[in-house]
């Protein structure tokens, strides 16, 4: 079997163009609507999203404000430049770029976000939602990953409601911005669904047993080629959101890898989606999408005021 590629450029493409006019309806009715990144530090794959998001932004003419804090920032910075931000009436939408270094307690820097404004529900009152089945704010990752495989199932001809209900779905990693909420998303669409991580790789049986079930796979351990041909079924479908740098042996230079090794990946899964241009174009519009929704939410709120 040679997988189909499930493109991910293509399905950003669709999504922006609903999406910028979201933002122009926006701009002609005055409202602001504006993005702030919070990085603190220079990490590779934080910078490296950093530069897409501006991107984004800038082709859907949505202003974007880039907060950068040194390296050694303490607790107390970093929480004043969210408070900042909240109280900012032109940004709509805040988002703090991971890791945060560690002696700063990334629980309490979430607490600190504005529910209104944090786009990535990663405040404990829109992570509630989102467990609940109500969601304020999809997390884009995870939203992104479903809204390809939906696009896909949806392209394929495949009826969406009746794919979920018959499928296992295995979700690997669970982290709090990516893995939970993917877990969440899944049971909202009424699947079979299993959580496992990377100890799971480290039992004696591995993850194997696990993924050899599964119908649908979606990787998000941060481990570079973790899920190998040997761990699907023939016909899965495989959505990988690992995004690792690696050094190429051939140029010595830094590129992308996912989380599947995609060549035995797609010798034998139905479908799966690539790294890059997969489920990271998605991720960008995405969280735009929800920059815009922030933007209606603040403009009733104070209209209601």
């Amino acid at each position: 079997m040679s997988a189909e590629i499930i493109d991910g450029r293509a399905c950003a493409a669709r999504l922006k163009q609903a999406v910028a006019l979201e933002a122009k309806d926006l701009r002609e009715r005055g409202l602001p609507c504006a993005l702030s990144t919070v990085m603190v530090g220079d990490d590779y794959s934080a910078a490296a999203y950093e530069r897409r998001l501006r991107r984004a932004a800038d082709e859907l003419d949505i202003p974007y404000r880039r907060h950068a804090l040194p390296r050694g920032a303490g607790q107390r910075q970093v929480t004043e430049a969210i408070a900042d931000l909240n109280a900012d009436p032109e940004v709509t939408g805040v988002l703090v770029l991971r890791p945060l270094p560690a002696g700063v307690r990334e629980a309490d820097v979430f607490r600190t976000l504005s529910p209104l404004k944090d786009i990535e529900a990663v405040n404990p009152e829109n992570a509630g939602l989102l467990a609940l089945g109500t969601p304020r704010y999809v997390p884009s990752t995870a939203a992104s990953a479903f809204h390809l495989l939906d696009s896909w199932l949806d392209d394929a001809g495949e009826d969406r409601t009746a794919f979920y209900r018959r499928s296992l779905i295995v979700v690997v990693g669970r982290s709090n911005n990516v893995g939970k909420p993917l877990v969440s998303l899944a049971y909202h669409r009424q699947a079979a669904v299993e959580s496992v991580d990377e100890w799971a790789s480290r039992s004696a049986t591995g993850l194997g047993p696990h993924l050899r079930r599964a119908d649908v796979v979606i990787v998000a351990a941060g481990q570079a080629g973790l899920i190998t041909g040997e761990h699907v079924k023939e016909g899965a479908v495989v959505i990988d959101v690992g995004i690792n740098p690696v050094t190429d042996d051939a140029t010595g230079r830094l590129r992308m890898v996912g989380d599947a090794d995609f060549a035995s990946v797609a010798a034998r899964a139905r479908a799966v989606s690539p790294v890059p241009g997969g489920v990271g174009p998605v991720t960008d519009i995405w969280l735009m999408r929800n920059t815009v929704a922030a933007a209606r939410l603040l403009s009733g709120a104070a209209a209601a005021c």
